[in-house]
């Protein structure tokens, strides 16, 4: 047997053995949950916006056997939800499928949903069932992730998600901050950290984090945000770099279906008002080696060598990368000196006011936060762009600029 002919066949054996696995997955699934008619079977494009199919429930084994067909152009809709032709995987191919298989373990239910239902997230392959297709953001981002085997070292990762709540009504086509389930009052002043604009929407934040968690995603901390009506919602650290974003693109899920049934809405526009603050989503990255000791470990104020080189990296690859930081005509209205948005490569410790901030705290959790990527960015790709970042760093022992004071 030839080498790619062996290779070829374990890939089928492993493929086989995942169906049979899903498929138990699956079995489990409908038994703990009868009162289940309908799943969602999602796969997040190059905006990060979910597409899919919801199939009836005696389906769902056959979509782990055999997954369900999409077509390519799923990773060539602009944020509109239209197809750029440019990208050669529209007309050009005839619109073709490909054929889009599930992520064990990510089998749950949607707790908002009055009808009840569950969630399955998918990812895209050719039609071998065995090639990943290569415009799969999540694809992108495994095959970063694969580089730091050679390193022998783990990404240890986080995101901080910035939005707004919005009217369901409009003024005039423009939003604006919907009234308070409280005191049915419209905000319109800025409180960053303020308690008592948790408390106004106290109902939908606790609503959030209760599905969040029903669905396992780590959501553990919200903030009133620097404008009226926006939010943080903070993830938990994961060592694993891909799971980190699919919590992410299933946090934005919850969030707006939560809002919905509160009769609000929401935006994950960089800059949806342009006299108040952008909607970031800051990313935290440390490295852990072989026996979970964080790198970057030390004193902020002299950063070792792997956090040094780490930064310069990302400095260095900075103006590459901002395509995917920033991918929309809005996501660069947010970037406003007066609204700690940082447009230079800097970095510096415990300044936000830097692109890449060493928070301050305990030396053994340090860490490096991207603040540069709106909220309309899509996770994976800003994961891969930053991990490449600091991959090349590392490789190649780029030293950063002159650190950014005040």
């Amino acid at each position: 047997m030839q080498p790619q002919a062996g290779a070829d066949a374990l890939t089928a054996v492993a493929t086989e053995i995942g169906a049979q696995v899903g498929i138990q997955e699956a079995e489990a699934f409908l038994v703990a949950h009868p009162e289940i008619h309908f799943i969602d079977l999602l796969i997040a494009d190059m905006n990060g916006i979910v597409r899919g199919k919801r199939i009836d429930r005696s389906a769902l084994a056959k979509a782990f056997e055999k997954g369900i067909a999409l077509p390519a152009s799923v990773f060539a809709l602009n944020i509109q939800g239209t197809t750029v032709e440019e990208t050669g995987l529209g007309l050009e191919i005839g619109d073709a499928d490909r054929i889009c298989l599930p992520i064990p373990g990510t089998l749950t239910v949607e707790p908002w949903q009055k009808r009840p239902t569950g969630q399955l997230l998918m990812t895209m392959y050719e039609l071998d069932r065995k090639t990943p297709f290569f415009a799969d953001p999540r694809y992108v981002l495994q095959r970063i992730v694969e580089r730091f085997k050679d390193l022998k070292l783990t990404p240890v990762s986080a995101f901080e998600l910035e939005f707004y709540l919005i009217d369901q009504e409009n003024i005039t086509g423009r939003p604006q901050p919907p009234r308070s389930p409280m005191s049915g009052k419209r905000p319109n002043s800025v409180q960053v950290y303020s308690m008592d604009d948790l408390d106004e929407y106290a109902e939908f934040l606790e609503d959030v984090i209760e599905a969040a968690h029903e669905q396992g995603i780590p959501a553990d901390a919200i903030v009133a945000e620097s404008a009226p009506g926006q939010f943080e919602v903070n993830l938990h650290h994961v060592d694993d770099p891909v799971k980190a974003c699919d919590f992410n693109v299933l946090l934005k899920r919850v969030i707006k279906n939560v809002a919905y049934d509160h009769e609000m809405d929401t935006t994950f526009m960089a800059k949806p008002y342009h006299n108040q603050a952008g909607s970031g989503m800051h990313l935290h990255v440390s490295l852990v080696d072989g026996e979970g000791r964080n790198v970057f470990a030390g004193d902020a104020e002299q950063p070792n060598d792997m956090l040094r080189w780490a930064v310069g990296g990302l400095v260095a690859t900075m103006n590459d990368a901002m395509a995917l930081f920033c991918p929309n005509i809005n996501s660069y209205r947010r970037f406003s000196p007066e609204y700690y948005v940082p447009s230079p490569a800097t970095w510096g410790v415990d300044t936000r006011t830097a692109s890449r901030r060493l928070p301050g705290g305990d030396p053994e959790a340090l860490r490096i936060e991207h603040r540069v990527a709106g909220a309309d960015a899509n996770p994976y790709l800003l994961m891969a762009a930053v991990l490449a970042g600091i991959h090349y760093g590392i490789s190649n022992r780029i030293e950063p600029p002159p650190v950014t004071v005040g």
